[in-house]
Parts: C-alpha cells; sequence; structure tokens
C-alpha cells in the first residue's frame, strides 16, 4: 500500500475530520472570546482604575538610551526599553479562564444529556420466533390447568 493510500486513507477517518473541525471552531472560538475581554471587559475596568488600559501596565526593568555617536561614528549602541508587561499577562489570564470557563459549561451540558441517554430505559427487544413459540407453548399450558 503507498503512503499516499495510507496517509489518504488516515485523513478521512471520521474522528480525524471532526478533530479537524472542532480545532478550528475552537480558534475562532478563541478570537471571539479575546475580542469580548479586550473590547468589551477589560475597558470598563480600565476607567475604574483611572481612565488606563490594562494592557498597558508594565514594570520598566532597563528604561531605553539612543544611541550616541561622535563625527558621524556610533560610539554607542542604542539600548531598547526592558519590560515586564504585566498587563498584557493580566488580560491574558482573563482569556483563559472565559474560556475554560465556557468549556466547563458545555462539558457540564454534554454530561447532562449523556447521563439523561443512559437513564432511559432501554426499549424492549423484538422477541425472537423461538420466544414467541414458547410464550404460546406456556400460555396453551396455563389454560389447561
Amino acid at each position: 500500500m503507498s503512503v499516499v493510500k495510507e496517509f489518504k486513507e488516515f485523513a478521512m477517518r471520521g474522528n480525524i475530520v471532526d478533530m479537524a473541525v472542532g480545532i478550528i471552531i475552537g480558534s475562532a472560538f478563541g478570537k471571539i472570546i479575546s475580542s469580548i475581554v479586550s473590547d468589551v471587559l477589560m475597558p470598563p475596568i480600565g476607567m475604574a482604575i483611572g481612565r488606563v488600559d490594562v494592557k498597558d501596565f508594565k514594570l520598566v526593568l532597563q528604561k531605553a538610551a539612543p544611541a550616541v555617536t561622535e563625527n558621524g561614528l556610533v560610539v554607542k549602541q542604542a539600548i531598547n526599553e526592558v519590560t515586564l508587561k504585566y498587563g498584557m499577562f493580566i488580560q491574558t489570564i482573563i482569556d483563559f479562564l472565559i474560556v475554560a470557563f465556557c468549556i466547563f459549561l458545555v462539558v457540564k451540558l454534554m454530561n447532562r444529556l449523556k447521563k439523561k441517554e443512559e437513564e432511559k430505559p432501554a426499549a424492549p427487544a423484538t422477541p425472537s420466533k423461538e420466544e414467541i413459540l414458547l410464550t404460546e407453548i406456556r400460555d396453551l399450558l396455563k389454560e389447561k390447568k
């Protein structure tokens, strides 16, 4: 069997396709949650703490310094600012918590539906010809008594 044929069989299995669809939908869902957090939730929080965008919170470890030149020659290279962007981290944590809570609710709903499905009594199986014959014999024997 060729490698291409094996790969085609692997890729077209139902669970692989379902997983791919789930990943695509999950990615889109993540973008929606990020937008909700950054565009809907964080602006009021920023206003409440003094009209500041939480994403801008940072701790400067090293300030930026421009390059120093003498006679057109660079004597000292420019230094970029080194920061800990804890505001972005806070926003990412809020994104994660919302996504995790939504996933929790979906799993809880699925488990509840699965539990209800399991609690339903199984439909009686249609009796076989032998069972029907044995039932008739039993009933005839009861009538003779």
